[in-house]
C-alpha cells in the first residue's frame, strides 16, 4: 500500500471509531454486535477496492468490484458526515431538536450530492485536442495527429454501450496513429473481449498500437490481451518497438509493460535499447512517473495515463488537490523535460468509486507542431 492509502486508512479508522461511539450510545449487546459486524463487512469491502488485493485473494470479478466501490463510497461519505454530526453535537445543543435533525439531513444530502453528480458525469466523454510544439520536429511530422485512449476500465461501472459512444466520438478524428495506453479492464472477469471488440473499431492511417496497464497485470491477462488484440489488428508493444515512415521521416514507437512505483529504481530498464537514432521516438508507458527517465534515454515524446487526472479533483488556493498527487507529479496534461515532452490523459473510466469530479473523462487528439 502507498503512503496515501495509509493516510486514508487512518482517517477512515478515526472516523468509524467516532461514529461507532456516536451510534452505540444507549444500545444493548445486540446493537453492539450488529454494528461490529457491519463495520467488519465495510472493512472487507474496502479491501476489495484494491484490485491487486482482491485478485490475490481470488475474489476478483464484478461482484468484488461493486462491493469494493460500495465500501469505499461509504467510508468516504462518512468522513464529512462525521464532521457534520460532531459540529452539530457541539454547537447545536441549544437548538430545537427538530431543527437540528433537519440540519443534519440537509447537510448529509449536500455532502452526498457531489458524489452523485460525479457518478452522472463519469460518462460525459469529450474529445480534447492538444497541440504539442516540438523542437527540431521534422517537416514531414508537422501536424501529425495521434489519437490516445486510455484507462477504459470496462466493468460494472462502464458498459460496452458507454465505451461504444466514446469510440464513436473518436471515429471522426482521422488520426495518423492511434494509441491505447493500458487498463482496458479493472479486474479478472471484466469483459475484456468486449473492450477489444470496441477498440477494433478505431481507425488510423498507420495503425493502432498499445501498451499494458497495471490492471492487465493484476488480472493476469497481459498475454491474452496481446494475442486477442493482434487478431483484430491492434499491436500491443511489450518492450518492443515499431518504425513507421511518414515521407522522409521515421516515427519509432516503443511500448513497455506497466512500470510499478515499487520498482522506481529500475524504471524503464532496457528501454534505452528501443530508442532509434535519427527517428522521432515515442514511448508508450501507462505510468507517467517514468518521464524523467524516458527523457534521459532519448525519447522525444511519451504518452501515458494511469492517474485518471486525479479522478476526484478540487481546487484550493489555485492548487489542484487529488489522490494522484501522492504518487507522481505527472497527473494530467502536457509536461516537458529539456527537449522531450509527455502527455498524460485523464482517460475514460474510473477505479475505486464510479465517479469523476473535476476530472472529466477524455479522448485525446494530439497534434505535433514545429516549435
Amino acid at each position: 500500500m502507498s503512503g496515501f492509502d495509509l493516510i486514508l486508512i487512518f482517517i477512515f479508522l478515526v472516523t468509524q471509531t467516532w461514529l461507532m461511539r456516536f451510534f452505540l450510545r444507549g444500545r444493548g449487546l445486540r446493537g453492539r454486535i450488529a454494528l461490529g459486524l457491519f463495520e467488519a463487512g465495510v472493512a472487507f469491502c474496502y479491501l476489495l477496492s484494491f484490485s491487486d488485493l482482491s485478485a490475490s485473494m481470488g475474489l476478483s470479478g464484478s461482484g468484488a468490484e461493486v462491493a469494493g466501490a460500495c465500501g469505499l463510497f461509504y467510508l468516504i461519505a462518512c468522513v464529512p458526515v462525521a464532521m457534520l454530526l460532531a459540529s452539530t453535537e457541539r454547537f447545536g445543543r441549544k437548538m430545537d431538536p427538530g431543527r437540528r435533525r433537519m440540519l443534519e439531513i440537509a447537510g448529509t444530502a449536500a455532502i452526498a450530492a457531489p458524489l452523485g453528480f460525479g457518478y452522472i458525469k463519469r460518462t460525459d466523454f469529450h474529445v480534447r485536442e492538444v497541440d504539442v510544439p516540438v523542437a527540431q520536429l521534422p517537416e514531414d511530422l508537422d501536424g501529425l495527429r495521434i489519437l490516445q485512449i486510455s484507462d477504459i476500465h470496462l466493468s460494472p461501472f462502464l458498459s460496452e454501450r458507454d465505451l461504444s459512444r466514446a469510440i464513436d466520438a473518436a471515429a471522426g478524428l482521422h488520426p495518423h496513429i492511434a494509441m491505447v495506453t493500458g487498463d482496458l479492464i479493472s479486474t479478472r472477469g471484466d469483459p475484456l473481449d468486449a473492450c477489444i471488440r470496441q477498440l477494433a473499431r478505431l481507425k488510423a492511417d498507420a495503425g493502432v498500437f498499445g501498451c499494458m496497464g497495471n490492471h492487465e497485470r493484476y488480472a493476469k491477462v497481459e498475454r491474452y490481451t496481446q494475442d486477442a488484440a493482434a487478431r483484430v489488428g491492434i499491436e500491443f508493444l511489450r518492450h518492443t518497438n515499431r518504425q513507421l515512415r511518414f515521407g522522409n521521416s521515421v516515427v519509432n514507437i516503443a511500448g513497455v509493460d506497466h512500470q510499478s512505483l515499487a520498482g522506481k529504481q529500475i524504471y524503464l530498464r532496457g528501454a534505452e535499447r528501443l530508442v532509434q537514432p535519427g527517428a522521432f521516438n515515442i514511448l508508450l508507458s501507462h505510468n507517467p512517473d517514468v518521464f524523467p527517465v524516458a527523457a534521459r534515454q532519448g525519447y522525444n515524446f511519451m504518452l501515458s495515463g494511469h492517474t485518471h487526472g486525479g479522478q476526484v479533483t478540487v481546487e484550493i488556493l489555485d492548487q489542484s488537490i487529488n489522490p494522484a498527487r501522492f504518487f507522481t507529479p505527472y497527473v494530467y496534461g502536457l509536461y516537458r523535460s529539456g527537449n522531450a515532452a509527455a502527455y498524460v490523459t485523464r482517460g475514460i473510466g474510473t477505479i475505486g468509486i464510479p465517479a469523476r469530479i473535476g476530472a472529466p473523462p477524455e479522448i485525446s487528439l494530439i497534434r505535433l507542431r514545429k516549435a
